[in-house]
């Protein structure tokens, strides 16, 4: 029987891990992790993550041939194949701080596999790394090898979260990159066959290593800057009374375009966009290409100016100041279906709304007090440690309070704002919700969910992103 075991039980390797399990009955999986907390987790009824449809997939498995474990050593040892998941955080301080990956996991990691290996194993990138980090770790394993043959191969994943188990199910491509040599080959092969119990052979694609790293940061890179794209033209949409719907819809039905990626928004975020497009910028300006850089530095400027700009509107509506006004947040998360709060664009809003003394009052159908507080609290980029690396104790922020229902954060508040496309802000009562709320009420829709008209009809001023401007908005522009 094939032993696999991924190293990190996070977003990534929780999720690919269990669909293996379910796919492939004939192969024992464990995930290891050294956070007590998160193995424990995972083996409750209380999953660390929140994605539809795991629960079923982890249930259907877990105790057969699916088993999530704190022994590391035991597991690594034992497997054929083991899949590294680990943090790769931008680096903060040093050579590449801001932009650089920081391999200082992975690479524990690696001289861990080298030290308890017995047998040969095949090593999997699974986290999002920087182009030749394969080509580091080969030089760890084969000089700490002890007469154990390694082979390290790419397998890069393009998981979105909110649909991740779909995606595993049905991706549009698996990609695997190894060396070109026999025993690359022979790795590539033993891979591909595991994935191939469900995927078409078509979709499993087989490149070289360099080929694999690149192709996941381009990809990321070639999102992000759709939705940069996009949210450019929602400030032009505003400064000339055009809709960014009507136009983003009009540009997707160019089939060479297509509609995918082009909704104007507050910004974006997630794991992986923005550490990606950094980390590419970093290689970039390290292989002597400043221009190229310079393009991509771009995607992340745009969004940054996106959120600001958001901010920005904010306060110059409400008479240039929110300060001691309650200002409702709906939406916490980066997108609708998870629960992960990594780079949302909320954390940048919610902090230049502090910074202005507003008091906010926020709520996520699918996130905690404690994280919010966390995010809210922390430096960027800490947040991509593990738990236990991270600070222990954040300052909580006085200003915020976390609440569990759209109506009692908008009670009395002076503003709301949507930050997170949950379905349930569609159907929201906004009559009521107009009612409780301070007047002038102020909606600033970051996800353009709401339907504009209808509450304009019931009283509130309405500001949507790349939507004609309010008549209230025309008279307070936004100064970016």
């Amino acid at each position: 029987m094939v032993k696999i075991c991924c190293i990190g039980a996070g977003y990534v390797g929780g999720p690919t891990m269990a669909v293996i399990a379910l796919k492939c009955p004939s192969i024992q999986v464990a995930v290891v992790d050294i956070s007590v907390a998160r193995i424990n987790a995972w083996n409750s009824d209380t999953l660390p993550i929140y994605e539809p449809g795991l629960d079923d997939v982890v249930k259907q498995c877990r105790g057969k041939n699916l088993s999530f474990s704190t022994d590391v050593e035991k597991h690594v040892s034992e497997a054929d194949i083991v899949f590294v998941s680990v943090n790769t955080p931008t680096k903060t301080q040093g050579l590449g701080a801001g932009k650089a990956a920081d391999l200082t996991y992975w690479e524990s990691a690696a001289r861990m596999i080298a030290d308890v290996a017995k047998s040969n194993k095949i090593v999997v990138e699974k986290s999002t790394v920087p182009v030749k980090t394969a080509e580091a770790i080969e030089k760890i394993l084969t000089h700490n090898s002890k007469g154990v043959e390694f082979q390290i191969l790419s397998n890069p994943e393009f998981l979105a979260e909110g649909t991740a188990i779909s995606d595993l199910f049905n991706p549009d491509r698996v990609l695997i990159g190894g060396r070109e040599t026999p025993g690359g080959k022979k790795a590539i092969e033993t891979l591909r066959d595991v994935y191939a119990q469900w995927v078409p052979m078509d979709r499993i694609i087989c490149t070289n290593l360099w080929s694999a790293e690149l192709s996941k940061l381009a990809a990321n890179a070639f999102l992000a800057q759709r939705i940069s794209s996009v949210n450019s033209m929602s400030a032009l949409c505003e400064a000339t009374g055009a809709d960014v719907s009507q136009v983003s819809h009009a540009v997707g039905k160019d089939t060479r375009i297509g509609p995918k990626f082009l909704n104007a928004s507050v910004g974006f975020g997630g794991s992986c966009f923005q550490k990606d497009i950094l980390n590419l910028v970093y290689i970039c300006e390290c292989n002597g290409l400043p221009e190229v850089a310079n393009y991509w530095k771009q995607v992340i400027k745009v969004n940054d100016y996106q959120k600001t700009r958001f901010v920005n509107r904010i306060v110059s509506s409400m008479f240039n100041t929110v300060s001691g006004k309650k200002i409702a947040v709906l939406g916490f998360a980066f997108k609708k279906d998870t629960g992960d709060t990594r780079e949302t664009p909320a954390i940048d809003v919610c902090k230049g709304l502090i910074g202005d003394k507003a008091k906010l009052s926020i709520y996520d159908p699918q996130v905690h007090q404690d994280q919010i507080q966390r995010d809210l609290s922390m430096k960027k980029f800490d947040w991509d440690h593990p738990v236990h690396l991270q600070p222990m104790s954040p300052t909580s922020v006085t200003d915020v309070s976390v609440v569990w229902d759209a109506y009692t954060a908008t009670k009395d508040a002076h503003g709301l704002c949507i930050l997170t496309e949950w379905d349930e802000f569609k159907k929201l009562d906004y009559q009521k919700i107009f009612d409780n709320m301070q007047k002038p009420a102020f909606v600033f829709d970051g996800r353009n969910v709401v339907d504009v008209e209808k509450l304009r009809k019931i009283g509130f001023i309405v500001y949507s992103i790349g939507k004609p401007l309010d008549e209230w908005l025309k008279d307070m522009p936004a100064v970016a």
